[in-house]
């Protein structure tokens, strides 16, 4: 079986940092890809760019998506993830600071598989990846392509 990877869509350096770091405190241990804005994540996805030679038949097991995000926003990648036949079943959380209204709507009419606001405090915030990383990582099953 192949390592699940998850992958890390998020433009905060510090945002990036805490949640590596959240994960690692609590024991997951899975390959973390980490994109910075939303082209990065897509061509990650897709095979393109600095991704060309990426080996498309592993896929994340999970991807962790912020929603504001520089040149692609996180709503327009899940958009495209869901448009495409050899992404559009992968499990998506929007892991995001947001607490627009409409970013929760649109995500959910984009079919997202959970929506979590990040919390302010860091033990907060570890407890929220832990029970993360153990319900999609581990529980969760998903289906061959």
């Amino acid at each position: 079986m192949t390592e699940k990877v998850i992958l890390l869509v998020e433009d905060n350096p510090d945002d990036e940092r805490l949640t590596v770091r959240a994960l690692k405190k609590n024991n997951v241990l899975n390959e973390i890809v980490i994109a910075r804005d939303g082209e990065e994540a897509l061509d990650y996805l897709f095979g393109r760019g600095l991704y060309e030679n990426r080996n498309l038949d592993i896929m994340p097991s999970l991807i962790l998506l912020d929603i504001k995000l520089p040149k692609i926003d996180g709503l327009e990648v899940l958009k495209q993830i869901r448009n495409n036949e050899l992404t559009k079943r992968l499990s998506v959380v929007m892991l995001t600071s947001s607490k627009e209204e409409h970013d929760l709507k649109e995500s959910y009419n984009l079919n997202v598989n959970s929506y979590i606001r990040k919390p302010v405090d860091f033990t907060e915030f570890v407890d929220v990846i832990k029970q993360l990383g153990f319900y999609w990582l581990i529980l969760n099953e998903i289906p061959d392509r």
